[in-house]
């Protein structure tokens, strides 16, 4: 059985989830083995975060509360990255 971990976070990058913000964060969900998972609400639509072209596509603006969540072996340190790269607004980070 998979566990799934899920977290909120706000962006608060001034253009929002554009082209330099997005590409950190399919990297950064690259660096996992989890299914990592973002939306714009807890409802959804889910957007896998490691497809470049459907983060781009998300075009969440800034104060948005991204919804996240991980299924796999390695979901809380995913999720823990993915939150700590957005709440840093996308400075330069390596996962431990």
């Amino acid at each position: 059985m998979q566990t799934t971990v899920t977290a909120r976070a706000t962006l608060r990058h001034t253009e929002g989830l554009h082209a330099r913000p997005s590409v950190k964060l399919t990297k950064t969900a690259k660096l996992f083995q989890s299914r990592i998972e973002f939306a714009l609400s807890e409802e959804g639509p889910w957007i896998d975060a490691k497809s470049i072209l459907k983060v781009m596509a998300a075009r969440a603006p800034r104060d948005t509360i991204l919804a996240i969540r991980a299924a796999g072996p390695d979901a809380e340190r995913a999720v823990d990255a993915i939150v700590r790269l957005i709440e840093t607004d996308f400075a330069e980070e390596r996962p431990e």
